[in-house]
């Protein structure tokens, strides 16, 4: 896996089927020798023979375990089980679009729904009276503090667990009302719990973002008798694939 940021950070990040340290080193030395620019350069030992890593221990061999990336003068702490954004440059007009399409003057409360590292929670907050993000990876909610701290912002909370169980009614008792929704689930889109519940808060908007167009348009069916779509906007990140990261506004009927 590489990663790169605007800023010029590069991770790479490697992984073995099984453990043989003679071997391991003389590439990794390899890699770092030949590539003296790379900033964050890890690997990890996963003999599942599959390429997931959120139950593996990943290790760094040579600089740090993270990189950076910045938008708007905010600093993003990126480690090798945070969810980023692949494109950089398009990631900036995504959340400049989500950001557009929630309307926000600065009095409202807004629930980022698998927030990842806090991007689009941080990206907003500074039009939003408060921002709570939920995300399942309890890492990325470590770096997603992380973040908040590192950009001085008051005004975030985050919160980790399964989405479907920790967005439950006990949980809005204990956050507030929301104005606007931001969901950006993975590619499976969204749960029908999950679905259901938005509909049972009943904010006045959400803003739904996708990487995939199918499983949007199922969650958006379920939706359309309590919303109508009033905007969308398609983001090309994946230049040269069919993929498009895909925003839309529902607003109440």
């Amino acid at each position: 896996m590489i990663r790169t940021t605007s800023i010029g950070d590069i991770m790479v990040v490697v992984q073995f089927y099984k453990e043989d340290q003679k071997k391991r080193e003389l590439l990794l030395d390899y890699i770092s020798e030949t590539f003296p620019q790379i900033t964050s350069l890890q690997y990890i030992i996963n003999e599942k023979a599959n390429d997931t890593i959120y139950d593996q221990d990943v290790i760094c061999y040579k600089g740090e375990d993270h990189i950076f990336e910045e938008m708007e003068g905010l600093k993003f702490k990126i480690n090798a089980k945070s969810f980023y954004q692949t494109n950089s440059d398009q990631a900036y007009e995504l959340y400049k679009i989500t950001r557009d399409f929630t309307g926000l003057t600065g009095n409202e409360l807004v629930y980022d729904l698998y927030t990842g590292t806090g991007t689009i929670a941080q990206f907003v907050a500074g039009k939003a009276k408060k921002v709570v993000g939920i995300e399942s990876v309890p890492d990325a909610i470590e770096a997603a503090k992380e973040n908040a701290q590192l950009n001085t912002l008051t005004n975030v909370e985050f919160y980790v667990g399964d989405m479907k169980q920790v967005f439950n009614d006990a949980f809005i008792k204990q956050n507030g009302h929301p104005d606007v929704i931001i969901t950006d689930p993975p590619r499976d889109g969204m749960h029908k719990d999950v679905v259901q519940q938005i509909l049972n808060i009943a904010p006045k908007k959400v803003v739904y973002v996708s990487c995939n167009s199918a499983t949007q348009a199922r969650d958006l069916a379920l939706m359309k008798e309590d919303y109508k779509i009033t905007k969308v906007q398609p983001v090309d990140m994946f230049p040269q694939t069919f993929h498009v990261e895909n925003v839309v506004l529902l607003e109440r009927r």
